[in-house]
């Protein structure tokens, strides 16, 4: 199956799940789209005006996840798990049809949204994939926080370090490259939260679904979930993963590279939208050919969908 060309999955897929936030049950179905569409989601509960695109300009709310809406006021949330698990599998168009609001969240990561589109299988078409190359640094910066992005030679290079008071979790720090690392450990990280944290969350109406089948719950020096851990980074991996999730919404897999400090999906959407001010920060471009460096394939991804 050639990289270069856009492309989508096989045949419909389904998922059933709980909002994390609103608690409300939700079935899901990801459909085949024709090329150039996009990443669409639709709200089936809705008659009208429900449809919603995932956009820099659309993000809605940035605090606890990511949520779009469209003109109307409309929303879907929670997108970034689905998005990310998309941009990793070289999905370009998909048709996502919602039952509520909120995207499942299922156990909290991508795993199973990764799992479930591998085993069906990607269908290629003959347009060509679009890419965006940042040319210039273009950084956001809160306090102690920050993110920045500047350019690379045909990889996407992310890194990401969190910083918790929490004994358990304390300061993390990872670096990957999209195209060519092993991303097991990136989908695969679940949602984090801290014990005395969860009050606050439920009294600001969040988290109404969360559980530790869908979250991992640390109190104090200690991991409530019964499993653990799944990686020695889970944490800020998780972070890793919510962050690709949320630069999909640029619309384009991208080229450059990434650094960013105890930021979230607000300080990356500020980035993005930053970015898009000036023309000469980026470059899009359609690619042509048969080949592409070796680094901008996901090695562990094309031997599951090829």
């Amino acid at each position: 199956m050639s990289i270069l060309t856009q492309k989508t999955i096989r045949k419909p897929i389904h998922f059933d799940g709980v909002g994390l936030h609103t608690g409300k049950e939700v079935k899901m179905n990801i459909f085949p789209a024709e090329p150039n569409l996009g990443i669409v989601f639709k709200r089936i509960d809705l008659n009208n005006n429900n449809i919603v695109i995932p956009s820099v300009y659309n993000v809605s709310k940035a605090s606890f996840c990511t949520t779009i809406s469209n003109e109307f006021g409309v929303e879907v949330s929670t997108i970034e798990h689905l998005m990310g698990a998309m941009y990793i599998l070289g999905i370009d168009n998909a048709l996502i049809e919602l039952t509520s609001q909120e995207v499942p969240i299922m156990d909290g990561s991508a795993r199973d949204f990764v799992k479930l589109i591998s085993e069906t299988g990607l269908k290629a078409s003959q347009a060509p994939i679009k890419l965006i190359k940042i040319n210039k640094n273009v950084s956001i910066n809160e306090g102690s926080k920050f993110i920045k992005i500047d350019k690379s030679n045909v990889s996407l290079d992310i890194s990401f370090e969190i910083k918790y008071s929490n004994s358990l979790i304390g300061n993390q720090k990872n670096k990957i490259n999209v195209y060519e690392d092993d991303l097991t450990d990136i989908y695969s990280s679940r949602t984090f939260c801290l014990f005395e944290d969860i009050d606050k969350l439920k009294k600001l109406g969040l988290a109404k679904g969360g559980s530790l089948n869908n979250a991992v719950v640390v109190k104090e020096g200690e991991v409530l979930n019964s499993e653990g851990l799944r990686n020695e980074l889970e944490f800020v991996n998780h972070k890793i993963l919510d962050c690709i999730g949320d630069i999909y919404l640029s619309g384009y897999k991208m080229i450059g590279s990434i650094e960013c400090s105890q930021g979230g999906h607000s300080l990356t959407n500020q980035l993005l939208r930053e970015l898009f001010l000036d023309k000469s920060n980026f470059s899009i471009f359609e690619v042509s050919g048969k080949n592409l460096p070796t680094t901008f394939v996901n090695k562990s991804q094309l031997k599951s969908i090829a």
